[in-house]
């Protein structure tokens, strides 16, 4: 699980001509911009599902009331481990303490750096690309019907994200990555 901190409501001032032959689709650069707001998500890696719920601020607030919001829709006896970053939110005293009432819950922090760990960063880029980016707002509320109504269709026909590339080939191409940084410094 993790947020989508800042998402715009963007207005174009002028509509996108669409893809037609020979000519690519078209989008002004000037906007107006109407508001944000911040999607929580968590992405069940097994099914492809995602529990996802907007917020106008990113706090441990909303945070708490998204880990309620999970423990509603989740299977009462289901063990549920969050692979989360290391952002303070999930770490504040109020997150430890209502943790530590609910047993089920098992938060597992990955380095800095390596939010590419964490499927539900793959699940955004999807609603990002697909949905948000091209998309045109008119106000913030029609930002989150547009994303809600994503999760929702999302979640109708599910599918579940796989690693396609051999655990030798990431170490190779990691190891090419830091040889590369190693030149420029």
């Amino acid at each position: 699980m993790d947020e989508k901190s800042q998402i715009q409501a963007l207005d174009r001032t002028q509509p996108g001509l669409p893809m037609k032959k020979g000519r690519c689709g078209t989008m002004t650069h000037d906007y107006k911009r109407n508001g944000t707001t911040t999607l929580f998500a968590a992405l069940n890696v097994l099914d492809g599902t995602v529990i996802g719920s907007c917020y106008p601020r990113h706090r441990h607030e909303e945070f708490l009331k998204f880990l309620r919001k999970i423990d509603r829709e989740t299977p009462v006896g289901m063990s549920l481990h969050l692979i989360v970053d290391n952002y303070g939110t999930h770490k504040h005293p109020n997150v430890k303490q209502w943790l530590s009432k609910h047993k089920r819950f098992h938060l597992h922090f990955i380095p800095t750096s390596s939010s590419w760990l964490n499927l539900i960063e793959r699940w955004f880029g999807e609603i990002t690309r697909r949905r948000i980016r091209r998309g045109v707002f008119h106000s913030v509320p029609a930002l989150i019907a547009d994303i809600e109504e994503y999760v929702r269709l999302n979640n109708q026909n599910p599918k579940p994200f796989v690693w396609t590339k051999k655990v030798a080939q990431i170490l190779e191409k990691i190891t090419r990555c830091k040889a590369t940084m190693e030149t420029l410094h």
